[in-house]
């Protein structure tokens, strides 16, 4: 998955790969937690980041 931080607007397209776009700012985890709570909506379970917690590209695990 890809996130693209401080974005004008919220979404998830899906494609390979996923991109997310989050209007949080890529600082203090905040782009991070935007990120979790919008896959999470999207999807309608839990969302844990396995990797990639400083980068854009994130690997995901999707609980149910």
């Amino acid at each position: 998955m890809k996130v693209i931080p401080n974005s004008r607007f919220e979404e998830v397209t899906e494609g390979e790969p996923v991109v997310v776009r989050v209007g949080a700012p890529p600082e203090k985890g905040k782009a991070n937690l935007a990120f979790v709570k919008i896959l999470s909506k999207h999807y309608g379970c839990r969302v844990k980041i396995v990797s990639g917690h400083s980068s854009r590209k994130k690997i995901v695990e999707l609980e149910e």
